[in-house]
């Protein structure tokens, strides 16, 4: 497996997105830029340039046609995918640290940190409606007193939106009237990802506890835990096969003690339904933050506290490999 090295960030990466179709990758990081890849031959397509503070996560709607972003700098912004031009401008009381495009790519949701004195918030705004984008008033604007949202991912249908807080719990809260439809908390921990599987019936939770759990998205019943001896910053459920794919790191206490010659932070892969572990893919300098399976599961691709970006093709005997039970 011979990684393909995308040099694109000054800075740790945050986040990495493939669109549907899976032939773009998208790379935010913390020094402002987000980058848009060839997932085939790791060629630069082009940036998306505007925002001021590190940008903390991007998402891409269903047809490639337009791309969100959220920042630091206290704005969420759209864009043109294929032109990079902005298109919308929203402006937040602090930190953007969650965007997505429900199904439909009419409807986004993001949502800010608790910081500076203000609340963090849940919003949602109708990109058919061009009023509530000058208006910058979203049509549903949650607010989540207790404890921020670290992660969030929108639900099957765009009906609701799955969100993991800062002390482990997950939430789902209603698209349409705000409420929360169901509570689980499993995790001890903050929950540093979520991720869905390709057909959105299920979710992959990653945390600081040490473990990542997969939940059904519908009912939020817990279904199985992987566990490992770091936290979890990151994790992916493959589209084809019964594997996840976890990203971790080492405290950070730890990492001055350890020898800086070998990329050694690893990827680890799971079986989704034993739980055990099968292998791990080393390579990054840093702590992963941030993982993704391509949409044919022929790939992976992981993005690091040392700002690469690598993508991963499997060799053809990852797909015939049986776990032995």
């Amino acid at each position: 497996m011979k990684p393909i090295l995308l040099q694109g960030h000054e800075r740790s990466i945050t986040q990495i997105k493939y669109n549907r179709e899976g032939d773009l990758l998208f790379s935010v990081a913390k020094d402002t830029v987000a980058n848009v890849w060839y997932s085939v031959n790791g060629e630069r397509l082009g940036t998306y340039n505007g925002h001021t503070g590190a940008v903390w996560c991007v998402d891409c709607d269903w047809d490639t046609k337009n791309v969100l972003t959220g920042s630091a700098d206290n704005s969420c912004r759209l864009w043109d995918c294929e032109t990079g031009k902005q298109l919308a401008l929203l402006h937040t009381n602090s930190a953007v640290r969650t965007c997505g495009f429900d199904f439909s790519g009419n409807i986004i949701m993001f949502s800010t940190d608790k910081q500076m004195g203000y609340q963090c918030y849940l919003n949602f705004f109708d990109l058919r409606d061009p009023q509530q984008i000058d208006d910058n008033q979203p049509y549903l604007s949650i607010p989540c007193s207790d404890y921020k949202i670290t992660s969030a991912v929108w639900g099957p249908l765009g009906e609701f939106v799955i969100a993991g807080h800062e002390n482990g719990e997950i939430n789902q809260f209603s698209a349409k009237s705000g409420e929360i439809l169901k509570k689980a908390k499993e995790h001890t921990k903050q929950i540093n990802d979520i991720q869905t599987s390709v057909d959105l019936t299920m979710f992959i939770s990653a945390s600081k506890d040490n473990t990542a759990k997969l939940f059904d998205s519908t009912s939020l019943d817990h279904i199985k835990t992987f566990k490992t001896e770091r936290p979890v910053n990151s994790a992916a459920i493959s589209p084809i096969m019964d594997h996840v794919v976890m990203g971790g790191g080492q405290e950070a206490m730890e990492v001055t003690t350890t020898s800086t010659r070998i990329g050694k932070f690893e990827a680890r892969f799971f079986h989704a339904a034993y739980e055990e572990e099968f292998g791990r893919v080393k390579g990054h300098f840093g702590p992963i933050n941030c993982v993704a399976f391509h949409p044919d599961g022929k790939s992976y691709s992981s993005g690091g506290e040392d700002g690469y970006v690598r993508i991963h093709y499997f060799d053809p005997q990852y797909f015939d490999f049986e776990l032995e039970a």
